[in-house]
């Protein structure tokens, strides 16, 4: 091999330095983005779970909200709207971390349907974000004794 082709060799060679370590930020830049997205998609996630939890036992409290009537000579539970919305805003005033009832009321007056709302905040993200995100759940219970 001539000095030329050794000094050839030896530039090809020193033009690779560096290279391997721009690919490895750009991809531990990308994982940390991934990472971040996922935290957030996460945490809406367990958010939306909560408010439905949340939204379920409003129901169940709001179904308990009757009232004992004697209909020809036997006790029956009936459900009015006031005593189902009473009830899942005392629980949701209680429990529910800024949670609001937006509609609680029977449809047949045997059952009780209750719709929540609150708003999630991104955790890590809130540049894309920055109001939240607006949530809704909505659940049926009926009254047990009917």
């Amino acid at each position: 091999m001539t000095i030329r082709g050794r000094r050839l060799k030896r530039r090809r060679a020193s033009d690779d330095d560096g290279s391997v370590l721009i690919l490895t930020l750009g991809y531990a830049v990308l994982a940390i983005a991934v990472i971040l997205v996922c935290v957030d998609a996460s945490s809406l996630y367990l958010a939306q779970k909560r408010l439905d939890g949340l939204a379920d036992a409003a129901a169940l409290a709001g179904a308990d909200g009757f009232t004992l009537v004697i209909d020809t000579g036997e006790p029956v539970a009936e459900l009015t709207t006031e005593g189902v919305r009473d009830q899942a805003e005392t629980l949701v005033g209680d429990v529910g971390n800024g949670a609001v009832v937006l509609d609680a009321g029977t449809p047949d007056g045997v059952s009780a349907r209750v719709t929540v709302a609150d708003t999630w905040k991104a955790p890590v993200i809130t540049l894309f974000v920055p109001e939240g995100v607006a949530l809704q759940a909505t659940a049926t219970s009926r009254t047990a004794l009917r």
